[in-house]
C-alpha cells in the first residue's frame, strides 16, 4: 500500500508523485481549479482549515516556495508558523526528530518540509502521529510534488488535456528534483512522449527507464514540441566541473527565439525558477507571449491550497 494513502485511498501526505495514481493527480488539479477564484475575492479566504496548524520547516533557503505556502495556508484560514532553521534548536545541534516531536506537542496538523538531503519529508512522515500530514516542499535531488503539480496545472490550463502532447524538459535533470516530478506526473497523466534534452553530464544515468526520449541536441529535441520546460542550472547542487562555462552551456542548451521557432507555435515555455538569464533562458523568450513563467507562480497557490485541504479532508471552496 502507498505510504501516502489512507487505507481508503485518501491523501494522507504528498512526499512524491512517483506511484500516486492518476485519480489522485487529477483530483488534485480539479480542486486546484476551484480555489482559483479566491485569490480574485475582496476577502481571499475560505474557511477550510480555520483551527489547524501549519508548520513550514524549511531546513535549506527558500523564498517562492515557502511565500506561496503560506499564502495557501493562510487563504485556507489556517494558522501559520514559519520555523527559522538557522536560527532555532537545529542549530545547536538537536536532532530533526525532536524537533518535529516539540512541535507536535505543540498541536501541529501539517508540516511543510524542505531540506537538503533526499528522503527528509518520508523520514518525518514515518514518525508522526497518524493526524499529522507531511508536504515535501523539496528534497535533495528527488523530489518536489507540489512544484510537479503546479506545472501540470499549468499545461492542463493552457492546453487543455494531456493525451495528445509533446513536451521537452531541458537542463541539468541529474540535479533537478522538480524534473523528477515533472517526469512521474506527466508520464502518470498520460502523456505520450516526454523528452529530456541536455547534455550527457547534466542527465541522470538510465534516465530511459523513467520513460523519456533523450535527446543531446536542442534542434532535435524541441522540433515539435508543445511545451518547452526550462531548468534552472542547479550551481548549488553541482559538484565537479560537468560544464566548461556558462556561456558556453547558453549557446547549445539556452533558449533563444530561434531555438524555441523549432517547436510547434503555440508551445508554451515555463520555468520553475528562479530563472538564470542567458544562462538557461534568453531575456526575449522568458518575457515573450510564449512564456507562462509568471501564470506558473499565480497557479501555484491554488495547487498547494488544494494539496493542504485534500491532506485535512476538506476539498471545496
Amino acid at each position: 500500500m502507498n505510504p501516502q494513502l489512507t487505507q481508503d485511498g485518501r491523501l494522507r501526505h504528498l512526499l512524491t508523485l512517483d506511484g500516486l495514481p492518476r485519480a489522485i493527480l487529477t483530483q488534485i488539479l480539479d480542486t486546484a481549479e476551484s480555489f482559483m477564484d479566491v485569490g480574485e475575492r475582496e476577502v481571499k479566504k475560505v474557511p477550510l482549515l480555520r483551527g489547524k496548524s501549519i508548520f513550514n520547516l524549511f531546513f535549506e533557503p527558500s523564498t517562492r516556495t515557502r511565500t506561496t505556502f503560506e499564502i495557501a495556508a493562510k487563504r485556507l484560514s489556517a494558522d501559520v508558523v514559519n520555523l527559522n532553521i538557522a536560527t532555532s534548536s537545529q542549530s545547536k545541534g538537536e536532532a530533526i526528530l525532536d524537533t518535529v516531536d516539540n512541535l507536535a506537542a505543540m498541536h501541529a496538523d501539517m508540516f511543510v518540509v524542505r531540506h537538503s538531503q533526499s528522503g527528509a519529508a518520508h523520514f518525518i512522515a514515518r514518525h508522526v502521529a497518524p493526524h499529522i500530514s507531511v508536504v515535501n516542499a523539496g528534497d535533495g535531488r528527488h523530489a518536489h510534488p507540489t512544484q510537479g503539480l503546479l506545472d501540470m496545472f499549468t499545461i492542463r490550463r493552457y492546453k487543455g488535456a494531456f493525451h495528445n502532447l509533446t513536451v521537452a524538459i531541458v537542463g541539468d535533470v541529474l540535479h533537478s528534483r522538480v524534473a523528477r516530478s515533472q517526469i512521474h506526473a506527466l508520464t502518470t497523466l498520460g502523456v505520450p512522449e516526454v523528452r529530456v534534452i541536455g547534455p550527457k553530464t547534466l542527465l541522470p544515468a538510465g534516465v530511459e527507464q523513467m520513460g523519456v526520449k533523450v535527446y543531446h541536441d536542442m534542434a532535435a529535441g524541441l522540433a515539435g514540441c508543445d511545451v518547452v520546460i526550462m531548468l534552472r542550472l542547479q550551481n548549488e547542487r553541482m559538484r565537479g566541473a560537468r560544464l566548461p562555462s556558462a556561456q558556453e552551456y547558453f549557446k547549445f542548451f539556452g533558449l533563444t527565439p530561434e531555438k524555441l521557432a523549432l517547436a510547434k507555435p503555440d508551445a508554451i515555455v515555463m520555468h520553475p525558477g528562479p530563472m538564470n538569464r542567458g544562462v538557461e533562458i534568453d531575456s526575449e523568450v522568458a518575457d515573450g507571449p510564449q512564456s507562462v513563467i509568471l501564470p506558473q507562480v499565480t497557479y501555484g497557490i491554488a495547487v498547494r491550497m488544494a494539496v493542504m485541504a485534500m491532506l485535512a479532508g476538506g476539498a471545496t471552496a
